[in-house]
Formats: structure tokens, sequence, C-alpha cells
């Protein structure tokens, strides 16, 4: 009896002959557990060495901050998940300089804080927006912004739509064309497009998600605002993108 990879979910070869460009070495599950259990020792040991030095240069306990792309953990490191999980572990039972809490948790401790305005930066090439604001991808911003008004527009005309009362088929007709237009919005939006055609993988593809997505958004925006609304169209474009089922208009006022 045989199994795709799919099937099993599982990983056929390690991270190995990159360097040398010899074959990749067989993936031995044991070996890669111990090593995240060493780097999620290491990462602890040098948090705890940070706090430490921060320890009294402050009027109150140091803070550090660490937020990472979620799709690294199980993506990108086949590990990371577990590398997390060793990581709170060791951190919840095995010292007591340091536990988790969220930004919330720590502004609830002490309130009263010096404001400051961080710099803008990125995680993209060179740490700014190079990556997502180039010759190959600046015709797509003035079409977002021009939606971006059209919708915060929108927002305003229908801020009391469906507020109070039983709400007729019109109603929600019109609610369900603004959901969607708030969803074409987001998803013309999204930042992996720019990304794409900056770095040419597959600019086509996302040249016209781009575009799709805009073009839906106007034909909505009209609709809404001087013709009436094709409801088979609407139901069509729902069923293709339903990300964000409660997707709130009002957002945009």
């Amino acid at each position: 009896m045989t199994a795709s990879k799919s099937q099993l979910s599982s990983k056929n070869f390690s991270c190995s002959g990159w360097r040398t460009k010899g074959e990749k070495q067989i993936y031995q599950r044991d070996a890669a557990l111990r090593a995240a259990d060493e780097h999620a020792q290491h990462f602890l040991n040098e948090r705890i060495a940070q706090m430490q030095r921060l320890t009294g240069l402050l009027d109150r306990p140091p803070l550090a901050v660490a937020p990472y792309d979620a799709e690294l953990f199980g993506h990108w490191w086949h590990e990371g998940v577990e590398f997390l999980d060793l990581f709170a572990r060791k951190l919840f039972y095995d010292q007591k300089v340091i536990e988790l809490i969220t930004p919330g948790e720590y502004l609830k401790r002490h309130p009263t804080n010096q404001v400051a305005i961080p710099s803008a930066s990125t995680w993209g090439e060179e740490g700014y927006m190079r990556a997502w604001l180039n010759d190959k991808n600046e015709w797509i911003y003035p079409h977002l912004q021009v939606a971006q008004e059209r919708m915060s527009a929108l927002a305003e005309k229908f801020k009391k739509l469906g507020v109070g009362g039983k709400k007729s088929w019109a109603t929600e007709l019109k609610i369900r064309a603004l959901r969607q237009a708030a969803r074409e919005l987001l998803l013309a939006q999204s930042s992996d497009w720019p990304f794409i055609l900056r770095a040419g993988t597959s600019p086509d593809y996302a040249r016209r998600r781009v575009k799709d997505h805009l073009l839906r958004f106007i034909s909505l925006h009209d609709q809404l605002t001087s013709t009436s609304i094709d409801e088979k169209w609407l139901h069509e474009i729902e069923s293709r993108d339903n990300i964000f089922p409660s997707a709130d208009w009002n957002y945009w006022r």
C-alpha cells in the first residue's frame, strides 16, 4: 500500500545540499525535533539575557514584542509549530525571569507611557516600501485610492441602511452588494499583488487579480449609486469570493 506525500502530509527531504548543490538528505523527524528543542532553548536564553540587560534601565519591567508572519511556522519552517510549543512550555516551566503577555495586558499594568511614532519600515527588500512601490506596480495605487474614496462615500451614503426593524428584500440586496464591494476592495488592496509584480513570479496573474477586483468594485459602486443591483451577477461573484462574510461597510466611514 502506498500513499502520496499530500496524503501523508509528510516531509521527504531535509533542508540540505543547497550549499554544495549535492543530493538532499532524507528527512529525520527525531533529529528535526531535537533541533527544534535546541532552537527553542536558545531563543528563550536570549530573551532572558535581553530582559536582564534591560531590567533597571527602565522605570518598569521591559517588554519585548515578537511579531512574526504566521506562515513561517509550519509552512516555511516545517517544525515551526513544535518550536512554538516547546518555547512556550520551557518559558512557563523552566524559568521565572520572563512571562508571556499581550501588549494590551502590559498597557493595563503600565498605562502611562512615552508617546513614540515608529519609523515606517517593512520586512521587504532594504527594509522600506521598495518591494510594494516601484516602477512595476506603481500603476495600482491611483486606482486603489479612487476606490477607497468611493467606498468611503458608499459608507456615508448607506450608514443607516438596515438599522432597526425588519429588512425588506431590497434592503437585504443592498447590504449584500455593500459587503461584496468591501470584499472586492480588500482583495484588490492585497499586498501580494504588487509584491508578485515586483518579483516577476506570476505577474500576469497578479495584474489580472487587481483588475478583476477593481472592475467588480466599480460595477457594484455604479449599481448602488446610479443603476440597479444585478442580483444574479452579485450571487455569482459572492460565490467566487466570499471571504469576510460579515464585512461591514461602515468601517470606511
